[in-house]
């Protein structure tokens, strides 16, 4: 059983932590030189700080240092966390080229498997448990980087990466209480607490970035936080749960590389096609659009938690609802199927937009 106060005093603690070195980081920042000038597609206004996922992190720590989760690989997670936040801190600070980042998140990923923590088997329909032998290290090591990179990837407005990770995380954490899932619930209670902590000093204006320190690392907690709990859940359809919980995330990423691969460019090259951008191109203001994106991810994480426990005619109304949010996705992502995008539309004239986009 858990612990109530426990909790709540953990929590407090990686969010007071985080909160409170926030500042301190970014007069560091400032000192060192570790910040971000509005250029290209960066439409920040002023000069800010961007090595704020330390905050994160320190609070974190604080919580785990707290709480003290005993689990059988977690001297392994914690070797891999480092190796996300040394590569995310190093990129911030003299900007890695590409290769170099997938060099730091591909040995973080492999740290974890090595400790025996992967995703071995899936609960599919009709089918039942499917071992997934050597195949799941493979498949894990594609999570962890897929979903570290997608987190990264959405970080472009104040607040938003922050914001949708504490929501992914809050929803995670409510399926683990459900399962009684101790080291998921202590997991994402400091780093939800911890990311609630720094938000209020990066939601819109933002006074500090957290940059790919921040970013990175929340993308590999949550990448690993999900492994500890949602995989190993025996309910139909129990693989898709952590992909609904990060869904706009994950879909953006995925829509971005097909509008590149469609447009015959580069699935690296950088654009202001991701859906925070649309949605300012629609008319929406930065915190609105922010604010829309919460709504988005909320919605997810409500339809997973749902989903978690549902009967298959339950499982398969829910289907249909996240199909719809996905198709949502997709028409921001600047994917159109059969020249229409009907929901695109309606946001647009709710925005008081009229031309296309």
């Amino acid at each position: 059983m858990f612990n109530i106060t426990e909790l709540i005093i953990a929590f407090l603690i990686s969010a007071i932590v985080a909160f409170g070195i926030t500042p301190l980081i970014r007069r560091l920042a400032i000192k060192i030189n570790a910040i971000d000038a509005p250029e290209g597609r960066k439409q920040h206004e002023g000069t800010k700080a961007r090595i704020g996922g330390l905050a994160i992190i320190l609070g974190v720590v604080a919580g785990l240092i707290y709480l003290q989760p005993q689990h059988p690989h977690m001297l392994e997670i914690i070797i891999g966390g480092l190796i996300i936040a040394i590569t995310g801190l190093l990129d911030d600070l003299i900007c890695l080229k590409p290769y170099q980042k997938l060099i730091g998140q591909l040995a973080a990923a492999i740290v974890v498997v090595s400790s025996g923590l992967v995703i071995d088997k899936l609960t599919i329909p009709f089918m039942g448990t499917v071992e997934l032998t050597q195949f799941g290290f493979i498949l894990t090591i594609l999570w962890i980087v897929g979903v570290t990179n997608a987190i990264n990837l959405i970080d472009g407005l104040d607040g938003l990466a922050a914001g949708v990770s504490a929501i992914g995380l809050t929803s995670i954490l409510i399926i683990a209480i459900m399962d009684y899932s101790i080291i998921v619930v202590y997991l994402s209670i400091i780093v939800v607490g911890s990311c609630l902590g720094f938000l209020y000093h990066n939601f819109y204006p933002a006074k500090i970035f957290m940059g790919d320190t921040g970013a990175l690392f929340l993308g590999y907690s949550i990448s690993v936080i999900s492994m500890l709990g949602l995989f190993k859940n025996v309910a139909l359809f129990s693989f898709i749960i952590p992909i609904i919980i990060i869904a706009v995330p994950i879909f953006d990423t995925i829509f971005a590389i097909i509008r590149r691969l469609i447009n015959k460019q580069s699935i690296g090259q950088a654009d202001r096609k991701h859906i925070h951008y649309r949605l300012i191109e629609m008319g929406y203001s930065h915190q609105t659009a922010v604010l829309i994106i919460y709504a988005f991810s909320g919605f997810f994480g409500v339809m997973a938690i749902v989903f978690s426990s549902a009967t298959m005619l339950t499982s398969l109304i829910i289907i249909a609802l996240i199909t719809l949010g996905i198709q949502i996705i997709a028409e921001l992502s600047g994917i159109v199927l059969n020249g229409q995008q009907p929901i695109l539309n309606g946001l647009r004239k709710l925005a008081g937009k009229k031309e296309n986009i």
